[in-house]
């Protein structure tokens, strides 16, 4: 991955990019024929996978609640996240067959048709929003194959932001770049770059997805660049975490929130 001071001074230039995707979240549903409120709900539970969030004016609000069950007490401890995907997939229950393998041992807990909703493959893709600063917060939007093949199991993490790397001021560190999981073509690429910028506060965060290639941007600035890139579509993945510290859950602290203006995917004209 380049990084800055090595990358010449750029922005993004869209006046070759048409807007195909503009989800601003206004309401009064999601819009069914985009959106999973579910986080792999393969490996879960419906009444565990399922999202809190609500819809206005400024768009998404994704929420963990106190009373939030753990994603996946089997597999995944005491984790907590409400998540909005664009795409799912499984094999029968008790199968091993299902998207993001993270770890070994995984069985599927809830069968899910093939859905294909929202899968880009290329392009500009953008979300506008504001990260949750608890400490035990981690706001996400990351890309990730389908896997009707295995082997189409690859990462493009657009932004990753840990409530503990949020300074007071709100500046942070912003993690991104590419895993690779069971894709051979890829390797594993990821960095955490400085932003000065409040990201407690609507902060704009873009891939260009090329052939090969993908650069990220933090409102519209160049921070990095990689050599390689996911060669097939890629769904969706917008996310809040609470990851578990072993510290007690306050009722006091909740709900966290993290907030999403819009999401937008370009392609080239």
């Amino acid at each position: 991955m380049r990084l800055a001071p090595d990358l010449p001074a750029g922005r993004i230039d869209r006046s070759g990019y048409e807007l195909v995707v503009d989800e601003r979240f206004t309401g009064p549903d999601l819009d069914p024929a985009r959106w999973l409120p579910h986080y792999l709900p393969q490996w879960s539970t419906p009444e565990r996978s399922a999202a809190r969030y609500a819809l206005g004016p400024e768009g998404l609000t994704l929420r963990i609640d106190h009373d939030q069950p753990a994603w996946s007490p089997e597999y995944n401890d005491e984790l907590r996240v409400s998540n909005l995907q664009t795409g799912v997939r499984s094999g029968p229950v008790g199968s091993g067959s299902g998207q993001h393998s993270f770890r070994e041992g995984l069985v599927v807990r809830t069968a899910q048709p093939e859905r294909r909703l929202w899968l880009p493959h290329h392009g500009l893709i953008e979300v506008r929003l504001r990260a949750s600063p608890h400490p035990r917060a981690l706001t996400a939007l990351w890309l990730i194959g389908f896997e009707h093949v295995p082997e189409q199991s690859g990462e493009l993490c657009l932004v990753e932001i840990f409530g503990r790397d949020i300074r007071p001021d709100g500046s942070a560190r912003v993690g991104l770049g590419i895993h690779p999981f069971a894709d051979p073509a890829l390797r594993d690429d990821f960095v955490q770059v400085e932003t000065a910028d409040d990201v407690r506060e609507w902060r704009t965060y873009s891939v260009e997805w090329m052939p090969g290639a993908a650069r990220f941007f933090i409102d519209d600035v160049l921070v990095a660049e990689a050599d390689q890139s996911p060669a097939y579509p890629l769904q969706l993945m917008l996310n809040l975490y609470e990851l578990p510290d072993g510290t007690p859950r306050d009722a006091a602290e909740y709900p966290l929130e993290a907030g999403v203006q819009w999401v937008r995917e370009w392609q080239l004209r």
